[in-house]
């Protein structure tokens, strides 16, 4: 069974860092792109950051980009973000996912999701 499960979840103050993983398993993803999503409520799923196969090649969405690195493990088959400096708007589900084309990720589009994982930011 394919699974990716995320953790590194939970309540932090603004200004803190926190740093999410998400492991694959029943799967390699070889040849695979990860992203980085999250979900507010009453919100629609917004996409964060996607990394290549490679992990040369990343992508940030404006409203993370300079606050959140991706990056990737394929030996372990994970994937992490790097959050710096989260604020109260930051309060989401944040989940990862797994697509063999990187553009489908940008659209929240993917074959393959995590559970998600909940992160609280207090002011």
């Amino acid at each position: 069974q394919v699974q990716l499960v995320e953790s590194g979840g939970g309540l932090v103050q603004a200004g803190d860092s926190l740093r999410l993983s998400c492991a694959a398993s029943g799967h390699t993803f070889g040849g695979y792109a990860m992203g980085w999503f999250r979900q507010a409520p009453g919100k629609e799923r917004e996409f964060l950051a996607v990394i290549g196969w490679s992990g040369r090649t990343t992508y940030y969405a404006d409203s993370v980009k300079g606050r959140f690195t991706i990056s990737r493990d394929n030996a372990k088959i994970t994937v992490y973000l790097q959050m710096n400096s989260l604020a109260p708007g930051d309060t989401a589900v944040y989940y990862c996912a797994a697509d063999l084309e990187p553009r489908r990720l940008t659209y929240c589009h993917s074959q393959h999701w995590g559970q998600g994982a909940q992160i609280t930011v207090s002011s």
